[in-house]
């Protein structure tokens, strides 16, 4: 793990949490209200998810998801780590990110503490660009990449908000992934794109409108119409594939020959889309779209650490990593030689 001659930079491991037993289906189904968007594509509901508990803060969700790495790897590789790259879907105060929060409830010292937010879905892929470069650039020698997805439980499931057809696809999870100078587990290539025109186009909608820091009634969610979701499917639907197929050129490898695919994963529809776009099968796709719904930004980590815990993926097989965010402003796509993982692996938590 020490052969950083070449300043090489390695995705060693990733540990994960779900938090909570399964929700079915039927959950939402008993509060569906008459949602003109019910029928769309973008809502079919997933078997189930997970939500996050009442009092369960973003910070206690990493600290969770990162017994994995402490299991494998011990206690001083995860506090000991320079660098900590994390993204909340909700931040726990609306005023600052997790971070510093995350870092002391691992008992870190970090050089480096950076909260990203302009990821998105896309953001476990940001932070292997970002730490790649910091560690690459001699800021350090471990970075600890931390995302939590908790909107689910918090968001979704308000009252008001569940009767949307928008309400039953999300689900809550965290990860954790553990990047060092070595060439164990090397990142071949990565490729960030940011489409500014698209931002804002995500909102935030509220009956009677308001501003979200505003006091007043009605709760919010996330402002979709049948215009804005044709124009985001478009999108995601080129900019996934694009990111991909800059990356395998970059590492001369046709997309169709990549070992493993792993992806987010926001509707059953983008999953099939992509894996066509890509030539590649089923069998080389990896999701949890059926037991966790959609994950955001914790849908590439999770859907990772439940193939190496499934023995899909081995030692020497290439992984691509891709997603896009929001409404589109933001896209990005990562290919891992993966090297295996140490004995005494837990999975999925």
């Amino acid at each position: 793990m020490n052969n950083h001659e070449n300043n090489t930079v390695s995705l060693i491991d990733v540990s994960t949490y779900l938090p909570g037993e399964k929700i079915g289906a039927d959950y939402y189904a008993r509060f569906a209200g008459n949602d003109e968007l019910a029928e769309n594509v973008m809502f079919r509901a997933p078997r189930f998810r997970h939500h996050v508990a009442p009092e369960e803060t973003a910070i206690d969700m990493v600290e969770r998801a990162a017994a994995g790495l402490i299991e494998r790897h011990g206690s001083d590789v995860v506090a000991g780590a320079d660098v900590l790259i994390t993204h909340t879907q909700m931040p726990d105060m609306p005023f600052y990110g997790g971070g510093g929060g995350m870092a002391h409830r691992l008992g870190m010292k970090p050089n480096w503490v950076i909260d990203l937010h302009n990821g998105g879905c896309a953001a476990f892929v940001l932070g292997l660009n970002l730490a790649r470069t910091l560690l690459a650039t001699g800021q350090g020698r471990t970075a600890l990449i931390a995302v939590a997805q908790n909107a689910a439980g918090q968001v979704f499931d308000q009252p008001g908000i569940r009767r949307k057809a928008q309400a039953s696809v999300p689900g809550d999870g965290a990860a954790v992934g553990l990047v060092t100078l070595s060439d164990q587990s090397p990142i071949l290539d990565i490729e960030c794109r940011t489409y500014g025109e698209y931002a804002g186009e995500m909102t935030a909608t509220f009956d009677p409108p308001r501003k979200w820091w505003q006091p007043g009634p009605g709760e919010a969610s996330i402002g979709f119409t049948e215009s804005k979701i044709t124009k985001v499917l478009a999108r995601g639907n080129r900019q996934v594939p694009e990111v991909c197929y800059a990356v395998c050129d970059r590492i001369g490898v046709q997309p169709k020959e990549i070992d493993l695919l792993v992806t987010n994963q926001p509707n059953r529809v983008f999953l099939r889309n992509w894996r066509d776009a890509l030539e590649l099968p089923e069998s080389r796709h990896v999701d949890t779209f059926e037991e966790c719904g959609n994950l955001f930004a914790a849908g590439i980590p999770v859907n990772f650490d439940r193939a190496v815990t499934d023995g899909r993926v081995k030692a020497g097989d290439t992984v691509l990593m891709a997603a896009f965010a929001h409404a589109g402003d933001f896209a990005g796509a990562a290919a891992v030689r993966w090297g295996g993982r140490p004995a005494g692996d837990q999975g999925v938590r």
